[in-house]
C-alpha cells in the first residue's frame, strides 16, 4: 500500500501543472536570507555581453551559486563591518541607482529628425577644409638638408633620395606622408607645407625630429561627411545629450547645499580617517 501511494503521488506530481513562479519565488535561503528568482533576473540583466550568450541553464546555475557564495561572504563581513565598509556600501548603492537613471535616459528610439538636428549642429556650418598630400626627407643637420635640396633642384628624383637618405619612417616609401589636414602635423612642418604650391619644394625646415626637405604633391578640398557616414557617431551624441540633459535637469531641481568650509584636498588620501 505504501509503495502504491508513493507511485500515485509521483504520477500526480508529473501530471499536475507547475506552481506559478514570479520574481518572489525563493530559490535558496542562506542564513535566513532569501535568494529569489528576481535576484537572478536583475543579475542577468547587468551581465557583460559575452555572458549573455550562455545557455539559460548554465546562467541559472552559475548565477545562483554566485549569489549564494556572495551572501555567505556578505554575512561574514557584516559580523565585523567597519565604518569604511559602511561608507563603501553607501557609495555602491548610490552609484547603482544613478546608473539605472542614466540607463533609462539613454533608452528609446532615435528619430531621423533627431539625427538630422545633430548633424546640422555638428556639420551645418562646416566649410570645406584643405587637405595636403606631401612628401619629405628627414636628416639630422641643416647642412645635410641643404645638400639634398640642392640635388633636388638640380633634377634628382625625390622618392629615390628619400629612400637613400631619409631617417624618417616614411623613407622606404619614398618620403610620402599621404593626406593630412590642418593641425595634424607639428606647426613648423605644417607652415612649410601650406606655404607651397603643388609640385614645389620647401625647406630646410627644423622640427623636434630633425631637418626636413619638403615637397607638396597636391591639395584637395574635403567637404563635410554625409549623414550616413557619421550616423553611428551622431547616435552616440544624441544619447549623450539625452543623458546630460537628464542629469542637469535633476541636479537643477534638487536641493543641493555645499558646506562653506575649507578642506585640504590631500585629505582624500588619508584612509585612516575612516577608522
Amino acid at each position: 500500500m505504501k509503495r502504491l501511494m508513493t507511485g500515485a503521488a509521483t504520477a500526480l506530481a508529473l501530471t499536475a501543472p507547475a506552481m506559478a513562479q514570479d520574481a518572489g519565488t525563493v530559490l535558496a535561503t542562506v542564513n535566513g536570507t532569501e535568494i529569489t528568482l528576481g535576484h537572478l533576473i536583475a543579475m542577468r540583466e547587468r551581465l557583460p555581453a559575452q555572458y549573455q550568450q550562455l545557455p539559460d541553464a548554465a546562467l541559472y546555475e552559475g548565477m545562483l551559486e554566485q549569489l549564494i557564495q556572495q551572501q555567505v561572504l556578505a554575512d561574514a563581513a557584516r559580523e565585523d563591518l567597519s565604518r569604511a565598509n559602511e561608507i563603501g556600501l553607501e557609495n555602491e548603492a548610490r552609484a547603482y541607482l544613478a546608473g539605472r537613471v542614466i540607463d533609462q535616459a539613454a533608452e528609446g528610439d532615435i528619430s531621423d529628425a533627431e539625427l538630422q538636428a545633430a548633424y546640422d549642429a555638428e556639420y551645418g556650418a562646416t566649410e570645406p577644409a584643405t587637405e595636403y598630400n606631401a612628401s619629405h626627407i628627414l636628416v639630422e643637420t641643416e647642412a645635410e638638408a641643404q645638400a639634398i635640396l640642392s640635388q633636388l633642384q638640380d633634377g634628382a628624383d625625390f622618392a629615390a633620395l628619400a629612400r637613400e637618405e631619409s631617417t624618417g619612417p616614411s623613407g622606404p616609401n619614398g618620403g610620402e606622408l599621404g593626406w593630412f589636414g590642418t593641425g595634424m602635423m607639428v606647426p613648423e612642418f605644417e607652415n612649410a607645407v601650406t606655404a607651397l604650391e603643388p609640385g614645389e619644394l620647401g625647406g630646410p625646415v627644423q622640427t623636434q625630429f630633425g631637418w626636413h626637405v619638403v615637397k607638396l604633391n597636391e591639395t584637395r578640398q574635403q567637404a563635410a561627411p554625409e549623414l550616413d557616414q557619421v550616423r553611428d557617431a551622431l547616435r552616440q551624441q544624441v544619447v549623450s545629450d539625452r543623458v546630460d540633459a537628464t542629469v542637469e535637469g535633476l541636479v537643477e531641481g534638487a536641493e543641493v547645499e555645499r558646506a562653506e568650509i575649507e578642506i585640504d584636498p590631500a585629505l582624500i588620501r588619508q584612509t585612516e580617517l575612516l577608522e
